[in-house]
């Protein structure tokens, strides 16, 4: 089951507010700005970078550390998460559950490691295969280049 926060590393409690280390929220704030470059002001990428914004903003739902949104469709083809070591695995089990379960559109799924800084993707028909990449086929760009 997910829960509207999206990371373990990623907790609300009522009395204490929200858990966001500052080294994950960091990474977001690199490729939310890397890529909000490309968005609003080059126009080189067709996709909104979003960071912490619900799949489906009519019930609760899953909320990626960064979503790219296809404004024109309401769908994500691409989603990231940030973790470190500890919160890696339950990461790659929520991109794959999400690519596979094709409720949201998404179609290519990144996971950045802070602590080992290494990438990992998972793309729809993949097959629970996931690669060691950085590399968007559908953007064409390295994800890697903003940190």
């Amino acid at each position: 089951m997910y829960f509207p926060t999206s990371n373990p590393l990623v907790l609300v409690n009522e009395d204490q507010g929200i858990w966001a280390p500052a080294d994950h929220q960091r990474i977001i704030a690199k490729l939310t700005t890397g890529l909000g470059v490309l968005y609003y002001h080059q126009k080189r990428i067709s996709f909104e970078p979003l960071p912490e914004t619900m799949l489906d903003d009519t019930k609760a739902s899953p909320v990626p550390d960064l979503s790219l949104v296809d404004t024109t469709t309401d769908e994500t083809p691409i989603i990231i998460e940030v973790c470190k070591t500890n919160g890696q695995k339950g990461d790659i089990a929520k991109v794959i559950q999400l690519i596979d379960d094709d409720l949201y559109g998404i179609r290519e799924g990144f996971i950045y490691n802070y602590k080992t800084q290494q990438w990992y993707r998972y793309r729809f028909g993949d097959g629970g295969f996931i690669a060691e990449s950085s590399f968007s086929e559908i953007l064409q760009l390295d994800l890697n280049t903003f940190l």
